[in-house]
């Protein structure tokens, strides 16, 4: 089966570093979502050693049109697609935590009170410059931190309605309507209860 990434300790660091934050977003998108057809047809075929000549004797049906067994899509399921959504789940959400905190550490935070104490000294003339009047504030770093959060929610939500559609698709006897339905029943937390 599909290796997934090691999710990586939870910290302040990593949500404020963005970089290692959609890199470990992007690695686990990468092992399961984006190569979802590529891990169900797999589970039809799974490898074996060496090469049988005997299996070119006859033709087989497109892999998309072979059923997968049940057991093999529920495995698949809870030991592969829910372990890596839930993953990012906790990420996002204790992502979404620290954004919500106050962030004692910003290193920006003295430069900003500077240039506010710097606009509210200005006497702006509009008559002479009318865009003297706009001031732009540095962002919070935790601000910054709850727009990328979003973002990276609504990313998710578009890859997981697209995985579980293939997945319904080509795990035909699978009884629940939603991936939420499906992750709450083999008891995962889908995230919908976070903030």
């Amino acid at each position: 089966m599909t290796e997934l990434p090691h999710r990586p300790s939870l910290s302040p660091q990593l949500c404020f570093s963005s970089g290692a934050l959609r890199d470990f977003l992007r690695l686990s998108r990468s092992a399961v979502d984006d190569t979802i057809t590529e891990n169900l047809n797999a589970l039809v075929t799974p490898s074996h050693p060496g090469f049988d000549p005997s299996s070119t004797s006859q033709r087989t049906p497109a892999s998309g049109s072979r059923p997968i067994g049940s057991e093999a899509c529920k495995s698949f399921k809870t030991a592969v697609l829910f372990p890596a959504w839930q993953a990012r789940t906790e990420v996002l959400n204790y992502c979404a935590l620290i954004a919500a905190s106050p962030d004692p550490d910003d290193p920006e935070a003295t430069l900003r009170d500077i240039e506010e104490q710097k606009n509210r000294e200005r006497v702006v003339d509009e008559r002479l410059d009318p865009y003297s009047s706009r001031f732009f504030l540095r962002e919070p770093r935790t601000r910054i931190l709850a727009s990328l959060v979003r973002q990276e929610r609504g990313v998710e939500e578009i890859i997981r309605n697209r995985t579980w559609s293939v997945v319904q698709e080509r795990c035909n006897y699978s009884p629940h309507d939603t991936w939420q339905a499906a992750m709450r029943t083999c008891g995962f937390d889908d995230g919908s209860r976070s903030n």
